[in-house]
């Protein structure tokens, strides 16, 4: 699990007992992305793991047996109140999008979701979409990378969005609002082999996820509250910030958009196929 607003849903179905109730005993272990759990997912150190969808897409091309099993979290839609954005400092050039062309980029992982959407959104805006320099940084450290001049942007979530602001940042891209319309950004996921062999473990943790998304999307304090509990965010600024939508169903064909501009921007040699 990332330290971010993202996964709320499942730090609360555990708390409400969703989990137990079908049971499960359930171990949330941290982590800084979808890229760096997949190999523990595919050794099998861990059942299920959050990623976004990019990170298991590029798995998937490389020949790893991963499935998408339940959705993890999707953009709100609106580009003034969404969840992730492209913050540069309060004195930068840069205004939008196109701006970002040349510059250094801080992502929390190579050749994931906010490399996508930020490529398409600078070829959106007349740019080159193969002139960024991405440099990987875990999102606790982007706002003091920023401050301190080591990056020109940084692509950050909730709740950094809101800490990067509060620090004079502001926002020039919200990259998942803005290029692809309905993105469904993360998903939970397992292996080939585990889906095969206890099919009824794998549903029982969708059906318990699905509970989970719905009562996070239902009771916004309740996330609030329960990010103060994986994070170290201040208790202000959990209050002040953006919310994504926790929907229960993945938007399948905003995934195969996804692929689509892994492959023309070559994060993949070819259109990579679902892994749902």
């Amino acid at each position: 699990m990332i330290p971010i607003v993202d996964v709320a849903p499942i730090y609360l179905g555990v708390e409400q007992g969703f989990f137990e109730e079908r049971g499960m005993d359930v171990e949330l272990v941290p982590g800084s992305g979808g890229a760096a759990a997949v190999p523990g997912v595919v050794s099998g150190d861990y059942d299920f793991s959050f990623g976004n969808v990019t990170s298991i897409l590029l798995a998937g091309s490389e020949g790893l047996p991963l499935r998408m099993v339940a959705n993890g979290v999707a953009t709100t839609g609106d580009p003034e109140t969404d969840f992730s954005g492209v913050v540069v400092p309060g004195d930068s050039a840069i205004q939008d999008a196109s701006g970002l062309q040349g510059q250094t980029v801080a992502v929390n992982n190579l050749k994931n979701i906010g490399e996508v959407t930020i490529r398409k959104a600078i070829e959106d805006a007349g740019g080159d979409p193969s002139d960024v320099n991405f440099v990987e940084l875990p999102f606790p450290e982007m706002p003091a990378a920023l401050q301190a001049g080591n990056i020109d942007a940084a692509w950050v979530v909730e709740p950094f969005l809101t800490v990067s602001r509060n620090q004079g940042a502001r926002s020039v891209l919200a990259p998942f609002a803005e290029p692809i319309e309905d993105l469904t950004v993360a998903v939970y996921f397992t292996t080939e082999q585990l889906l095969q062999e206890e099919p009824e473990l794998v549903d029982e943790f969708q059906a318990a996820m699905e509970e989970s998304l719905t009562y996070a999307q239902e009771n916004p304090d309740e996330v609030r509250r329960i990010i103060l509990t994986y994070t170290q965010v201040p208790p202000e600024a959990a209050e002040a910030i953006a919310l994504p939508a926790f929907p229960q169903e993945i938007n399948v064909e905003s995934v195969e958009t996804v692929a689509e501009l892994m492959a023309e921007f070559g994060i993949t040699p070819s259109r990579p196929t679902s892994t749902r």
